[in-house]
């Protein structure tokens, strides 16, 4: 970060050298560690940028390492793994269960939280699908409701208090919980960096397995990581009342299908910023991306208008109330939506006449 405050500083002398005056406005717009250099230079440089785009930013990195291989670790500890056309088809039944939660049928989750209240994965249990891979009838097993459940509740320390927000329903199971199957029979895919870390911190031997491995063994896995990250890449600090007293505006998007950081770790600092701060939304905001992958991909859209709503609300004092956004649903169409700042939610009119249209949409809270 210290070399990122530095080029700002240079290029706007360069700038004023060359024009004979500075910029009028300075902005910064990235994602993931972007995201996270965005929210340091609000933190330690509020003057540095008049705006600030932090888009699914990689806030609490030992948290969101630990989150990143809670799913693995739970797999090998417990000696499950589903055949990844389980897991697929528990996402698949929460779909169609929670995607008109919004009012509008399109294949996608956009009210995460009301759908984890209404789908509970271990209810899925001995429905039976068609899986393509196996080409063979297949039933979900308690094995796969119960990864499903643990990537989306998060890890959790020994004595059961959570430690990070999980994954949020409809991300890519498989790709959080990988798995090599043979036909039925399968294992775990993804041992990699779990087990690095295992071999690493805990058991200090290279040869060491993970079966067995109880939750002390995570705790201690994360005191580790922790100390490592805790002091150089987290980025948790809540006081933006520089920032704010500056003039500068931020606004964080987060998809909620990122599979590499969970989204529910920028919503977890923007409460805190909120409850610390006050009146947040006067100067930050907060946009929830339905199906949107980690910074772009999946069937959600991107935000493309958000830059310029941002420079709108710097330069103009126009605040964003909402935001629009293509997605693409289940049948390979089209459809103009809206995203809402949090904590107000995109509610579908069905009785709108011009189906295709963002007029269709509201912000609700």
């Amino acid at each position: 970060m210290t070399r990122v405050t530095p080029k700002a500083s240079i290029a706007k002398q360069l700038i004023k050298s060359f024009y004979g005056k500075g910029p009028l406005y300075s902005y910064w717009n990235a994602c993931s560690q972007g995201g996270r250099q965005g929210l340091k230079l609000a933190q330690q440089y509020p003057s540095a940028y008049d705006g600030i785009i932090a888009a699914a930013p990689a806030i609490n990195w030992a948290e969101f390492y630990i989150n990143s291989i809670w799913p693995v670790f739970y797999m090998e500890s417990t000696q499950q793994f589903p055949h990844d056309c389980e897991l697929n088809a528990i996402t698949q039944l929460a779909v169609s269960a929670c995607d008109e939660l919004d009012g509008a049928k399109d294949g996608i989750i956009s009210d995460v939280d009301a759908c984890r209240h209404i789908f509970n994965p271990f209810k899925q249990v001995g429905k039976t699908f068609h899986c393509t891979s196996t080409r063979s009838k297949l039933e979900i097993s308690h094995a796969a409701a119960s990864v499903a459940n643990a990537s989306w509740t998060g890890p959790r320390f020994s004595n059961g208090k959570s430690m990070y927000p999980g994954y949020e329903i409809g991300t890519d199971l498989p790709t959080l919980a990988p798995t090599n199957c043979t036909g039925t029979v399968c294992k775990s895919g993804g041992e990699g960096s779990v087990e690095f870390a295992w071999k690493t911190f805990v058991k200090k031997d290279m040869a060491a397995t993970l079966k067995n491995a109880t939750g002390r063994d995570f705790d201690t896995i994360y005191r580790h990581v922790k100390q490592i990250f805790a002091s150089n890449l987290e980025t948790n600090e809540v006081d933006l009342r520089d920032f704010r007293d500056a003039g500068g505006k931020m606004i964080t998007y987060h998809g909620l299908a990122d599979p590499s950081i969970s989204p529910g770790g920028t919503l977890q600092y923007y409460n805190k910023v909120s409850d610390f701060v006050g009146n947040v939304t006067s100067f930050y905001k907060c946009y929830q991306v339905p199906a949107l992958g980690h910074c772009w991909g999946g069937k959600g859209g991107q935000p493309e208008a958000l830059f310029d709503q941002l420079r709108a609300w710097v330069e103009n004092g126009t605040e964003p109330f909402s935001t629009p956004v293509v997605v693409t649903r289940s049948d390979n169409t089209t459809q103009q939506q809206i995203l809402c700042p949090y904590p107000q939610k995109p509610s579908f009119n069905t009785s709108c006449s011009a189906k295709n249209s963002t007029r269709c949409w509201s912000c609700a809270q």
